[in-house]
């Protein structure tokens, strides 16, 4: 396959790119749940209020917010392929393989979830994968149908609740309930590690159980189907051949995607006009796939440039490392932000959370590539491969010669 490496020929170089472009996002949108409790809430953070501030949160909200984890479900999806003709190539049964896979999977969200961030999406995916496993053989255009179904099905309700919403008037107890909320939360990751784990579990089996249900699950498994199908037609394969593809996705993606990321980040800011974050949620779920798309098929078309292929270098090690360092955001952020370490939850500005998001992607790539320089994966991936295997793996690279 184009795109391969010598110790890997296999490999796909740019989706690994991709990879670590998806960490990018996810980061971001990620840092901001670890820095402030009033994330996501509706609620305006006293302590930061300034023009600015809303600045930087609106466009978070525009440009990352409900995008990325649908690149990497995209690629979720995608890499499904990948393994089923390397099971193939080893003349392994895949099912068993695959389920071995996802229960790594869940492991590490189950332990990610109550340790470090309770908005894992580790174990979503091993519960999603398993549904995965059970379509593998729709034909790329029925995935694709299934997949636009999902998403239609999702946005809509979401846009039904957000109209009903919208004419409700607000109520003083809920208000009440959410201020007392965040107090809590701020208190309990500002005070002791047992404090910490016990609000990740109670944040988990309550918002984000839900949060998973019925936004990020349908929509993630919506693009594992669009990945199935893009795998199917070797989409990374042989960009060339679908660069015609590539370029009407992108032109369609931006200004629809565009569009309605607009509405989405305007109407979820707590100084929003009215009431309208569930509309503005319906709306971002509906587009959201469309500036995702975006986003992947520019990069694409922009990886066989010449500043491209140079961008695409340095992306590609964090992507071929993306579950190691996803795991390490957390744990940077749980040591900043948390009990684990510092505490500075609810101390800093979105704008000085960014920079430290930043800083941290910048070191990332740094270390993905001298990491890979003698190692053929990752930490999280070594492990998560013996489990898949049922063999260990080789911990150094044959290049390394050790």
């Amino acid at each position: 396959m184009p795109g391969g490496s010598a110790r890997d020929p296999y490999r796909l170089s740019d989706l690994d790119a991709l990879r670590g472009f998806a960490l990018l996002g996810i980061l971001v949108v990620n840092i901001g749940v670890f820095a402030s409790p009033y994330y996501g809430t509706g609620l305006v953070d006293p302590a930061f209020d300034r023009p600015r501030d809303h600045v930087v949160l609106w466009l978070v909200a525009l440009l990352f917010e409900t995008k990325f984890y649908l690149l990497f479900s995209f690629l979720f999806g995608y890499s499904f392929t990948l393994q089923i003709a390397a099971a193939e190539r080893a003349g392994a049964p895949f099912a068993p393989r695959f389920r071995r896979r996802l229960l790594g999977l869940a492991l590490l969200g189950a332990a990610h979830a109550v340790l470090l961030y309770q908005g894992d999406i580790l174990f979503a995916y091993a519960v999603l994968g398993a549904v995965l496993l059970r379509w593998r053989g729709l034909e790329p255009a029925r995935a694709l149908r299934r997949a636009a179904w999902l998403v239609l099905a999702c946005g809509a309700g979401w846009l039904l609740l957000g109209v009903l919403a919208a004419m409700a008037p607000a109520d003083p107890a809920d208000l009440a309930w959410q201020q007392a909320d965040v107090a809590a939360a701020l208190a309990a990751y500002q005070g002791t590690i047992a404090s910490t784990v016990s609000r990740h579990l109670y944040e988990w089996r309550t918002s984000m159980a839900f949060a998973l249900i019925a936004v990020q699950g349908p929509c993630a498994l919506a693009m594992f189907l669009v990945g199935l199908a893009a795998g199917r037609r070797g989409l990374l394969a042989d960009i060339g051949a679908h660069a015609r593809q590539l370029r009407r996705a992108a032109w369609v993606g931006w200004p629809v995607g565009l569009a309605g990321a607009v509405v989405y980040a305007t109407l979820s800011l707590p100084a929003a006009p009215f009431d309208g974050a569930i509309l503005g949620l319906g709306i971002g779920l509906l587009s959201a796939p469309f500036l995702t798309a975006a986003y992947a098929a520019t990069l694409l078309l922009f990886l066989r440039t010449g500043p491209g292929c140079r961008l695409g270098a340095a992306l590609a090690p964090a992507g071929r490392m993306a579950l190691s360092n996803y795991l390490l955001q957390s744990l940077v952020c749980a040591f900043i932000f948390k009990a684990y370490g510092w505490r500075l939850i609810g101390q800093l500005s979105p704008l000085a959370v960014l920079g430290i998001a930043a800083a941290l992607f910048a070191a990332q790539l740094l270390g993905s590539a001298a990491w890979l320089r003698r190692h053929d994966y990752g930490p999280a991936e070594w492990l998560l491969r013996a489990l898949t295997n049922a063999a260990w793996p080789r911990w150094r690279s044959r290049a390394d010669g050790r």
